[in-house]
């Protein structure tokens, strides 16, 4: 292992990708500490279905910005809520650190998501509705995104490994300049 980038190694993508459990794995892997932003907006304000039904998505977001600028002060491994990618100053943030994209299909994203109280996924076709909320952040994904990994395909822990030895190749290139 590389000596600690003081930049955060910071994964987004949709809700179901593998987000929290992959970053844990990696953080773990590379000796730094994990934050969760939504574990974090969780632990002070409260379960995010009653933070979007007492107060609306815009407070939520509020929260989560606020979430977001902590997480990334503190640096390690970040994974970052499906949504906190809307604000645009966020993106503007995630510029200074390095960004893993994971994706998901949304044939095996059916298992991870349905039926665990996601709000935005809330009514007749959570599916249809993931899909719907991915394909139109998938660009905001995109435009952050310094490498893209699928966690659709084989255990998390291939994934796991992918990120890290990316992140440890990552370091070597930017020490070696």
């Amino acid at each position: 292992m590389t000596v600690p980038d003081s930049r955060a190694l910071v994964l987004v993508g949709p809700m179901g990708a593998g987000k929290t459990s992959v970053g844990r794995r990696v953080a773990r892997t590379l000796g730094q500490r994990f934050i969760d932003t939504d574990k974090s907006v969780i632990r002070d304000h409260g379960p995010i279905p009653e933070i979007f039904a007492r107060t609306g998505e815009a407070h939520f977001r509020a929260l989560e910005r606020a979430a977001v600028v902590e997480a990334l002060a503190h640096g390690g491994v970040v994974a970052l809520g499906g949504g906190a990618v809307l604000d645009p100053d966020t993106r503007s943030d995630l510029a200074a650190h390095r960004v893993v994209f994971l994706t998901v299909s949304a044939k095996l994203v059916a298992s991870r998501v349905v039926g665990d109280g996601r709000p935005l996924l809330a009514g007749e076709d959570p599916v249809a509705r993931w899909q719907q909320i991915y394909d139109e952040r998938l660009p905001l994904y995109q435009e952050v995104a310094d490498a893209t990994f699928d966690t659709s395909v084989g255990p998390l822990a291939l994934a796991v490994t992918s990120i890290v030895n990316w992140a440890t190749h990552e370091d070597d290139r930017l020490e070696n300049v």
